[in-house]
């Protein structure tokens, strides 16, 4: 054999396992990071699993929601799929000179598909570089790792298509239909004598390698983990509801110190191993920010950079505490922090060293790593977990760092304090009196609307509890929700009570603020209430109480079926019962409450409900169903002031002003109040209004229609 070949050979075997033992050795360091976290329940539903990654992975489903961005990423990830058997077509060209990959009489189809598909990954290169550094997108960094991998990936592309085109001179074949680019380079450079033409195939040959094999190191080490992480984080995904929270059990070990007993989440592994896949799942791809109300209003909280920064830190500890080194080759990153430490970790130390680990391994989680003001930003709208291509949730992690806050080191904003305790004493945020709770239903006496105890009193029963909740309550604008509401029932012949005085709060906002124990506090009166009086049916007029019963109270023993009164509404106007006559002459705009939407998938009633309504017209705004914009009540902002930025409301409205409405519509008494402090803001309330689905709804059945008759 020719000795020159031999080297090759020998050279390719040694880079290539040195390569391989690289990346092996990166995998390995990630996965002991992961593993300081806590264990999490896994249910290995295979056949469900299999289906997501056939969704997510290879449906490209939630990339393609960006046309653009999504296209360009089917064109690489295909692309780069397919392109690895032309690659070990090329790598076998160059240890077998003069021969291919054995197809067969399939071969030149092969070679063209191949030469499409390269020419392919080149456009979509292009496409994103243009789209990084030129059209700029605001939510893509542009530093030099971002367009690393780009010229990584052009550069793999060219060398091959170089390659061969030098392969058909050097070894006198001629060019083809079945390889056009290469042909062509071939046709240019014919007047290439062919050792030189050897020459520069091999150039392209080792130059192809050596970064395919750097890539594949540097991958696992950088954002593009994300090609490694993403499918196990879409495969381990939670099967749960979306959104829904973990309980804490507040069962304390008697024989625990008293600084080992915290709640939440205090330092990086009290996250559990599935939170931090997350970290290198992620894209950096920016449109969980893109999205978030709390950074496109001017606040703090970015959901992108709170990943990162917890990823960055996990790494940081994970190589204090394992002593294994994040980067590699060790040498050509000997000075980094990571590696730095890990040798410290590794090594014995002096007193320095020593003091340095405890520091890292001590640093505070809130505090030096995530600010408190970028957690009490969130108002839990999860647009950013819908927004996330690789499934990554951001929601659970910021709540589980705010029960941290509230539950082990007290802190919580004044008037948030002010709202638990109000909930605690009195059972609503505004610590009205508890006896006052069922007051609201004289405002109308054409309505009928009856506790459970006078109905058992009358010996009568019910077929649903209509659960008013503290905004029905005692907001004076939401009890025109809930007495608009109880006429419709009436109307249609329902049987329903309510708890009146005996209902608590649902505890939604509590263990979305973090206080879990008032939460599980509540949900255990409730839970008694409900169990005594038979409930079998809840419907709701609030889709955070309809969210939490529907997919929390479970786990407290809950049975009943929960149902929003616009599913309902929707269904008794499609049976009949309900017979809108009326005519409401309103250009009409809806927003999708977030714990409705995007928690529970319901965004089609109400919109059922406005088109059986004669004289509405509905128009939507450009953010609308799964991508709608929070209002910016949840998460407990609605007892919070806004500090900093704009008001995520006011944002909010412009959307739906800018769709010329005379109404804007909701399904939840939080959106309603936050809508219409926007149009006041915007000084428009006298043009536009603001009315519930249900309010709708009865005003085209009882005031249109008397209207009209007179």
């Amino acid at each position: 054999m020719n000795p020159l070949l031999v080297a090759n050979w020998v050279l390719f075997l040694a880079v290539t396992v040195y390569g391989l033992y690289l990346f092996t050795r990166v995998i390995r360091t990630r996965v002991a990071y992961i593993r300081l976290g806590k264990k999490f329940e896994y249910d290995n539903k295979l056949k469900e699993r299999l289906k997501k990654i056939w969704i997510y992975v290879f449906g490209q489903k939630k990339l393609l929601k960006d046309k653009k961005s999504g296209i360009i990423h089917v064109m690489m990830f295909y692309g780069f799929l397919l392109v690895q058997f032309g690659a070990i077509d090329f790598i076998w060209k160059g240890l077998a000179p003069d021969s291919h990959l054995p197809l067969g009489p399939f071969y030149p189809g092969f070679t063209f598909f191949q030469e499409i598909v390269t020419l392919t990954i080149l456009v979509a290169v292009i496409w994103a570089f243009y789209r990084r550094y030129i059209e700029k997108l605001v939510r893509l960094k542009r530093g030099f790792k971002a367009g690393l991998v780009l010229i990584f990936i052009g550069t793999l592309m060219v060398t091959v298509l170089v390659g061969n085109g030098m392969g058909l001179i050097w070894h006198g074949h001629e060019g083809a239909w079945t390889e056009p680019v290469a042909s062509a380079i071939a046709s240019a450079f014919s007047w290439m004598p062919p050792a030189a033409a050897a020459t520069v195939f091999f150039v392209m040959w080792w130059i192809h390698l050596l970064i395919l094999l750097t890539f594949m190191v540097y991958v696992p080490q950088s954002k593009h983990a994300h090609l490694i992480a993403a499918p196990v984080n879409v495969y381990l995904s939670r099967e749960e509801p979306p959104g829904k929270l973990k309980t804490i059990n507040f069962e304390i070990d008697e024989d625990a110190a008293e600084e080992d007993v915290s709640f939440g989440v205090g330092k990086i592994e009290d996250f559990n191993q599935l939170q931090m896949i997350d970290f290198y799942a992620c894209v950096e791809c920016g449109r969980c920010t893109n999205v978030c109300p709390a950074a496109g209003s001017g606040k703090m909280l970015s959901p992108m950079d709170l990943i990162i920064k917890l990823r960055d830190h996990l790494t940081e500890k994970g190589a204090a505490v394992t002593g294994k080194s994040p980067w590699v080759p060790a040498y050509a990153f000997s000075g980094t922090e990571g590696n730095t430490l890990a040798q410290m970790s590794r090594s014995s130390g002096s007193d320095e060293a020593a003091a340095t680990l405890d520091a890292v391994q001590s640093k505070s989680l809130i505090g030096d790593v995530i600010t408190e003001e970028e957690l009490w930003a969130c108002t839990t709208c999860r647009n950013c977990e819908d927004a996330c291509p690789v499934m990554n949730e951001h929601v659970d992690k910021i709540i589980d760092l705010r029960r941290y806050l509230v539950l082990t080191e007290g802190k919580m904003d004044a008037d948030g304090q002010r709202a638990m305790m109000n909930i605690e004493r009195q059972g609503n945020p505004w610590g009205l009196s508890k006896k006052e709770r069922e007051d609201w239903r004289s405002l109308d006496e054409d309505a009928t609307i009856p506790t459970v105890k006078e109905l058992k009193k009358a010996g009568e029963t019910f077929e649903y509890l209509f659960w008013v909740s503290s905004m029905g309550s005692y907001d004076s604008r939401s009890q025109k929700i809930a007495i608009a509401f109880a006429k419709l029932m009436n109307a249609a012949g329902v049987k329903f009570a309510i708890l009146g005085n005996k209902e608590q709060n649902s505890g939604d906002t509590a263990r979305r603020m973090g206080n879990e124990f008032l939460f599980q506090e509540l949900a255990e009166k409730n839970m008694k209430e409900f169990e005594k009086h038979e409930v079998k049916k809840i419907i709701t007029i609030d889709p955070h109480a309809y969210n939490i019963f529907k997919n929390e109270y479970p786990d407290f023993g809950l049975e009943a079926e929960v149902y929003h009164h616009t599913e309902m509404l929707a269904e008794w106007l499609k049976d009949g019962k309900l017979k809108p006559e009326g005519v409401v002459n309103e250009r009409i705009t809806y927003h999708d409450s977030c714990y409705l939407g995007r928690y529970n998938e319901v965004y089609e009633p109400p919109r059922e409900v406005l088109e059986m309504i004669p004289g509405v017209e509905v128009v939507e705004m450009k953010r609308n169903r799964s991508n709608g914009m929070c209002c910016g009540a949840g998460g407990g902002m609605m007892w919070m002031e806004e500090k900093s930025g704009n008001r995520v409301n006011v944002a909010r409205t412009e959307q739906a002003l800018a769709v010329e409405p005379t109404m804007i519509s909701s399904g939840c008494p939080f959106c309603l109040t936050m809508l219409s402090d926007g149009t006041k803001a915007k000084e428009v309330e006298e043009q536009v209004s603001t009315m519930d689905i249900a309010e709708i709804l009865a005003k085209s059945m009882f005031e249109s229609k008397e209207e009209q008759s007179a």
